[in-house]
């Protein structure tokens, strides 16, 4: 996809190539060539003159300058690796990041790179958004911005956690040899992604990224931590979350997968209602039963209420086998019936409404009653419209709960198991297993059980052990997304999102998510920065604690959470500041960040501006920012330009101004939407009140060839260091990193990105027709230099004007025939050196390695340079001439006529007359062809013929065998200012001149001669 913006280069050729793959055209004559021969032959030609190609072999060879270049043609195997590690090390790709940060720009582009997780090796979804990430730095590098890309490592988490321990976990270990582990572990991953990405030739200081569990970085996401906190976003609260049994911790909307296949044992069961509504005891009804759906029966002990849809209508309806009276929605009914296999006789209708004050015993704990309540979430969809609630174990349910002043009793602790609150027939049982089993049985027992079936249905399970989850209420640590939401969104619209349907992919998500859950309980992470009153349990934190916490992270990592006494931790002055008691009443917490709030505070951590003048008191005040936040807010606060205040917590406010959005851009793939981009979006709408970048582009997933996802049981993993190095198999050759590279760009992105054999032939394949054509235009190049050789576009031929204002493809018969230092050859070398160094800059983001080799081999520049050194391409405004292009085209147009009339001919075997009545078109040829007849002149050459005869009208006595055609040419000059619509006649007869033993044209007097162009090269010559 990318490569269809790389430049305008390609869709020239294939116009090119479609006007000229009849009679051996432009296109083909010039991609053909032969090293032996300074003619191009079509195929008609060859078998039309098989004597005379043979003819005088090698006598004017040494006459003719044939392409000659060291640029190998192809490599493939272990000299292609060679090659490109030699490329990396002698055009210097280690030091180039440096070097264009050292360097004055008058732009910066700053591409903020989301950090990859370290806790495995490479694989090609990495190779797809670090190359992605790769093509654009580079390119903004060679149109002269700075370009800002520091790369990063998540380096904290379950994940890492579980594979660092492996079979061992955590029991027995302290938190202090769990982070050890981890960190050796994470440490590991992080030189084998790095040394990966290295190798694919991605642009940036590998010596300087940054990790979130760098003591600098943790103290800056403290800091974001204490000021979301003080401005109330961040609280803590006893109240449901997903958790994980497999991991024993909380878990965010974030680090869920939802599992379509997931398969719950379903029920319907009773509830007698103890206490009629009042309305229906009105009635005269007895023996009523409410009857609920439920996909989660282990949680019916925690039950604490049945809710209604308020408007709905109910009925209570009577079962025709058993006479039971039940109450349903009136909707849901008839799905009852069919379900119970029993006709429902209706004997009573009543709205939600008037089902307030109604009471119902509890199916399976003696003496319990729950009330009806209303309820906004009841829906109709399934089920009977009348919900089980257990405000412990659902979000909705725990809004009615806090709504009525229900209980929120948890029966169920960290492993997923019931406790001693659930009865001692519950109590150790697994919720989700013989938990689930226990309470269908205990609901049989007791007559509640109406029906249970198999469901099938999407369930939420835990992203790194793959195990279902449960909702559990815990006293946790929230971000109050809902108070941000609208301030996300507004920042949000200012935001630029690629491609725009991902936009509403990242609204849903705001919406959806009106609490963020993230203290995990855990060691390997960024500990929460809170203390607890041994006694009340109440929290101590704020601006005088967080502030020296950081600093200590700054100077020895957060390992000294649990190194150091809590002495230390919180001194006396700060617990003096903070109207604090003794330290000894005081604990330290034991819970951790969420992941996700590690790296959605990179922004603060690592993003930079270098800016001067700034007041060094009001910086230090800001220490914990980095300097592109400090520096401008610093100076703010210096020159009472804007009300800051003195202290952090306070609020900290910024200039509502562009240039803040700190990130040009932030590019990663769809699954962080709900992730990465909005944790990020959210922690700087929080304290900034602005995004932290200007744009977004999300990308698809790697998948196979097949468009399956990658599995290693189905076989079709793709290694990308097989790609590059090759594999055991021999039908898994060495690509090497352009081809990987060629397959990012040219794929469209934004959907999913396939992968595998045929995909990577085909790159390699592109790749090796673009290395032949680069070949042709560096061996058209020997001996010449820029510098010395190139010629003034004013005296250029118009042909060749024409390239440099098209850089389009065209007749190259000139090179090798003309006296090496002919205005002819030079005009034409000028151009071919400007489409060399166009095509090279244009695939150098997408192709490093290939653009240095070409770079290294092309004239014009001294010895050391590089490529990526030496800026974009550098074009001219005299090459655009008025009227240039009409000359050109018109005689395309009328080149085209005259192939069509001698269809399967050779185009060299014929003269052309070419009439035109006066005016603008005849004007137009007539810069090409000064001479009423030629055989060299320029529309000759564009015409490919042997001679060109151009008139205002044809003549009478054309011979009997004349192929003769008309058209015309809309010339539009001036915007259309001046239009006009020539007609043109053109008669085509074989030429009675022979074929030049040197040139191979049909411009010689006979066939043992040369041609006077040629003959004049030669007395030149001597």
């Amino acid at each position: 996809m990318l490569l269809c913006r790389v430049s305008a280069v390609s869709q020239t050729l294939t116009r090119w190539g479609r006007r000229s793959h009849r009679g051996g055209g432009l296109l083909h004559r010039a991609l053909s060539l032969s090293s032996s021969r300074c003619h191009v032959e079509s195929p008609g030609e060859a078998s039309a003159q098989p004597a005379e190609a043979g003819a005088a072999p090698g006598l004017y060879r040494d006459t003719v300058l044939l392409p000659r270049s060291e640029f190998p043609m192809r490599l493939t195997g272990q000299k292609l690796l060679d090659r490109e590690l030699q490329i990396q090390q002698e055009c210097g790709f280690a030091d180039l990041y440096s070097w264009q940060r050292a360097r004055k720009a008058k732009k910066e582009f700053c591409l903020h790179d989301g950090p990859p997780y370290a806790n495995g090796d490479p694989h090609v979804g990495h190779a797809l958004n670090k190359i992605l990430k790769d093509i654009r730095n580079r390119f903004e590098m060679l149109r002269g911005r700075q370009v800002h890309y520091v790369p990063g490592w998540d380096c904290h988490g379950l994940p890492i956690e579980l594979k660092a321990l492996g079979e061992l976990g955590t029991s027995g270990l302290s938190p202090m040899q769990i982070r050890q582990k981890a960190r050796q572990f994470a440490e590991g991953a992080i030189a084998r992604q790095k040394a990966a990405f290295q190798r694919w030739g991605v642009m940036a200081d590998w010596d300087q990224c940054y990790y979130t569990y760098d003591g600098t970085y943790e103290a800056a996401q403290l800091n974001v931590f204490q000021e979301m906190h003080a401005k109330g976003f961040i609280y803590q609260d006893y109240k449901p979350v997903f958790w994980s049994p497999s991991s024993r911790t909380a878990l965010a909307e974030a680090e869920l997968e939802y599992n379509p296949e997931h398969v719950s044992r379903a029920v319907y069961a009773t509830f007698p209602l103890s206490t009629l509504p009042p309305e229906m005891a009105s009635e005269g009804l007895e023996g009523v039963s409410v009857l609920v759906w439920t996909t989660q029966p282990w949680t019916i002990p925690a039950n604490q209420a049945v809710c209604y849809m308020p408007k709905a209508q109910y009925s209570v309806v009577k079962r025709a086998d058993t006479s039971q009276l039940l109450l349903v929605a009136t909707e849901r009914s008839a799905g009852v019936a069919t379900l119970l296999a029993t006709e429902l006789e209706t004997v009573g209708t009543f709205t939600g409404s008037q089902l307030e004050g109604g009471i119902c015993k509890h199916p399976t704990i003696p003496d319990k009653e729950v009330p009806l309540l209303p309820a906004n979430h009841v829906t109709m969809g399934k089920g009977t419209g009348l919900v089980h609630t257990a405000p412990a174990h659902g979000m909705e349910d725990y809004s009615v709960a806090s709504q009525f002043k229900l209980s929120v009793e948890c029966m169920v602790d960290e492993d997923g198991k019931f406790t001693d609150l659930a009865g001692p027939e519950l109590q150790n049982l697994s919720v989700m297993t013989e938990g689930t089993d226990k309470v269908i049985s205990m609901l049989a027992e007791c007559g509640a059980l109406v029906k249970e079936e198999r469901c099938v249905h999407s369930y939420p399970y835990d992203w790194r052990t793959k195990q279902p989850v449960v909702i559990r209420p815990s006293k946790q640590w929230f971000i109050n997304t809902a108070s941000l939401k609208d301030k996300a969104k507004e920042a949000l619209q200012k935001v630029r999102v690629l491609p725009e349907s991902a936009r509403g992919g990242l609204l849903t998500m705001l919406d959806r998510r009106t609490y963020w859950c993230i203290s995990r309980q855990r060691s390997w992470g960024v500990p929460i920065p809170v203390f607890y009153h041994r006694e009340t349990g109440e929290a101590l934190i704020n601006k005088h604690t967080v502030s020296h916490l950081a600093e200590l992270f700054k100077e020895k990592g957060s390992d000294c959470w649990w190194e150091l006494p809590v002495e230390t931790l919180l001194p006396e002055q700060v617990l003096k500041n903070s109207k604090a008691g003794p330290v000894t009443d005081y604990v330290r917490g034991e819970d951790v960040l969420d992941i996700w709030f590690d790296s959605g505070a990179s922004w603060a951590a690592v993003l930079e501006e270098e800016t001067e003048g700034d007041a060094e008191e009001a910086e230090s005040r800001l220490s914990w920012l980095p300097a592109r936040l400090r520096k401008p807010l610093a100076s703010g606060m210096s020159s009472n330009s804007f009300p800051f205040p003195s202290a952090l917590s306070d609020g900290l406010r910024v200039q509502a101004d562009e240039a803040l959005c700190l990130a040009d851009a932030y590019v990663e793939g769809k699954d962080q939407i709900g992730g990465w981009f909005q944790s990020s979006l959210l922690t700087s709408v929080a304290v900034r009140n602005k995004a932290p970048y200007k744009s977004l582009v999300v990308h698809g997933f790697a998948v196979s060839e097949k468009g399956e996802k990658m599995s290693k049981s189905l076989g079709n993993v793709v290694d990308p260091d097989v790609v590059i190095n090759g594999g055991k198999d021999p039908s898994a050759p060495a690509y090497g990193a352009d081809a990987l590279r060629w397959w990012v760009a040219e794929s469209n992105v934004f959907s999913e990105v396939q992968i595998g054999p045929a995909v990577l032939t085909s790159a390699r394949d592109s790749i090796g027709k673009l290395r032949n054509t680069l070949k042709f235009l560096l061996g058209n190049l020997q001996g010449f230099d820029p510098r010395e050789h190139a010629v003034d576009p004013k005296e250029m031929h118009y042909i060749d004007q024409y390239m440099l204002h098209q850089l389009r493809e065209y007749s190259i018969k000139v090179l090798y025939c003309d006296p090496e230092d002919s205005l002819a050859r030079r005009s034409c070398q000028t151009v071919l050196e400007e489409m060399l160094d166009g095509v090279t800059r244009s695939v150098a983001p997408v192709l490093p390695h290939l653009a240095e080799e070409v770079y290294l081999h092309a004239p014009g520049h001294d010895e050391g340079e590089t490529l990526f050194k030496s800026g974009w391409i550098k074009s001219s405004s005299v090459w655009r001439r008025p009227g240039l292009e009409e000359a050109v085209e018109g005689a395309c147009a009328i080149r085209d006529s005259f192939l069509s009339s001698i269809p399967g001919k050779n185009a060299a075997q014929y003269d052309l007359t070419i009439a035109i009545e006066p005016g603008l078109l005849f004007e137009l040829m007539e810069s090409l062809q000064e001479d009423a007849t030629s055989t060299s002149s320029q529309l000759a050459e564009l015409m490919t013929v042997a001679r060109v005869n151009l008139t205002s009208g044809l003549p009478r006595d054309l011979p009997p065998g004349a192929a003769l055609s008309r058209g015309s040419f809309l010339i539009n000059l001036e915007g259309g200012v001046i239009r006009e619509d020539s007609a043109y006649s053109i008669a085509a007869v074989p030429t009675s001149a022979a074929r030049c033993p040197r040139c191979r044209r049909y411009t010689a007097d006979s066939a043992d001669c040369l041609c006077p162009r040629c003959q004049t090269v030669l007395s030149q010559a001597h």
